[in-house]
């Protein structure tokens, strides 16, 4: 689970491209002129933080929560058979938050974490916040790379923004344009003001903002561009074309999430790649005519990986190292829910159809993709 209780995060991403294909988000603050700080280099190339996310959610059942065995399991694979350089913590709950940063960190990778508590009042959002942005400065003083998102596409997650109880009202409301949009850029940089008060008060390193690509953000607050990444194209040189407008701020550009979903077609799908599942069927199934697509998920990847390397962008994380709830069934493609899952492993029941099993993972090609670049990125 990602930030809000009962919606998966691969659910959300598909909530947050159709409102982006159907309403125009929030312009920025005015008075965004491009930095002249001197930390973007014309001409550099390659990525300095190479990643994935990692989501700490309480899991939809026992077997599937997270657990501090899997976790350090799961950050030694990525630290040593992924040759990442670098991590996004995110979701909620401070321990869960913090023990994994802290375990991040002694395996000498640069954690990013990113608070993601959604659907509850402003005030406990920012106190969640502020607990674990003290954290992370902790974490910094004690040596360890460390930097800090605010949290991720508030237009959804932020109760008040948009009018409706739950993520999925707000999306509603949206799509049927029951909404001020004036009210609605309003409060959004309202509230986006007040995190990075709240995350600049508790924390001295880089900090960054997880935002949607269609949201304008006052990057005047931040220290880093941050971007949640899901286009697709088929000539990589329109990911550069794509791309260039976040170089206009004047500051580093970190890709907070890219990806795509295990299945043919689905790179073109983007965020609306999870919604090939009908869930009024008990269990689950996968829609019809689908054919599972390790390939294209990885050829996806990596295509965009190189693009941000071609560009010289801060950093990038692939989305998302492991969804425990969506399992992988080989001999029954109508109940593979890891084809509708971001994951770059495929989660394993240790008893196929047993919902009280434990469970394991295994690389898919993406997993091996990405490896292989990240480990020529750490060998140059």
């Amino acid at each position: 689970m990602r930030g809000t209780p009962g919606i998966s995060r691969a659910r959300f991403l598909g909530m947050a491209a159709a409102v982006g294909g159907a309403v125009a988000l929030p312009v920025g603050a005015a008075g965004q002129a491009p930095a002249s700080d001197g930390r973007v280099t014309p001409g550099r190339r390659g990525l300095t933080y190479r990643g994935v996310v990692y989501e700490v959610g309480a899991g939809e059942t026992p077997a599937t929560a997270w657990n501090v065995r899997d976790m350090r399991a799961d950050l030694r694979a990525i630290s040593r058979d992924l040759h990442a350089n670098s991590v996004k913590v995110t979701g909620d709950g401070v321990e869960r938050l913090t023990a994994t940063a802290a375990e991040a960190a002694e395996r000498g990778l640069n954690v990013w974490l990113e608070p993601a508590l959604g659907d509850v009042p402003e005030r406990e959002i920012l106190d969640h916040l502020a607990e674990t942005g003290r954290y992370a400065e902790r974490l910094r003083r004690q040596g360890a790379g460390v930097h800090l998102s605010v949290g991720c596409e508030f237009v959804l997650y932020v109760p008040g923004i948009v009018p409706g109880a739950n993520v999925q009202e707000r999306v509603e409301n949206l799509l049927k344009g029951d909404f001020d949009p004036v009210l609605m850029a309003r409060r959004l940089h309202r509230f986006t003001a007040k995190a990075a008060r709240v995350g600049r008060s508790v924390f001295h390193g880089r900090l960054t903002y997880s935002a949607a690509q269609d949201e304008d953000v006052d990057w005047g607050l931040f220290d880093l561009v941050g971007i949640d990444y899901y286009s697709y194209f088929r000539r990589p040189s329109d990911y550069l074309r794509d791309l260039a407008p976040f170089r206009r701020f004047g500051k580093p550009v970190a890709v907070m999430e890219f990806g795509c979903c295990t299945f043919e077609g689905a790179p073109e799908r983007g965020g609306m790649g999870w919604d090939v599942v009908d869930y009024s069927k008990e269990p689950p199934e996968i829609k019809a005519g689908l054919v599972r697509g390790e390939r294209a998920q990885a050829a996806y990847l990596t295509d965009v990986l190189a693009a941000f390397e071609a560009m010289g962008l801060y950093s990038a994380m692939a989305y998302t190292f492991v969804t425990r709830d969506a399992p992988h069934h080989p001999q029954d493609p109508r109940h593979d829910l890891d084809m509708a899952s971001y994951s770059i492993v495929k989660t394993i029941e240790d008893r196929p159809g047993d919902p009280a099993s434990g469970v394991h993972w295994a690389p898919k090609e993406a997993f091996q993709a990405l490896a292989r670049q990240y480990g020529r990125a750490r060998r140059g």
